[in-house]
């Protein structure tokens, strides 16, 4: 596969970032996933990053023990 466009990259990105929240939540996952692969160390900022932009897709905290 030839290598994309840097420019392309960096918009598709930023369009996939701003409606994060309006996308179904297996298409977020296969994105995430996909994004991370390889990325084990950025994970969980990645993460971080994406639920402090858009709360309503964090999970919900774990019932009381």
């Amino acid at each position: 596969m030839a290598k994309a466009n840097p420019d392309f990259v960096a918009a598709l990105g930023q369009a996939a970032l701003s409606m994060w929240g309006d996308l179904p939540r297996d298409l977020q996952e296969t994105l995430f996933e996909t994004a991370m692969k390889g990325r084990d160390d950025q994970r969980e900022a990645m993460a971080r990053l994406l639920h402090e932009r858009h709360p309503r897709t964090a999970h919900p905290p774990l019932p009381a023990a």
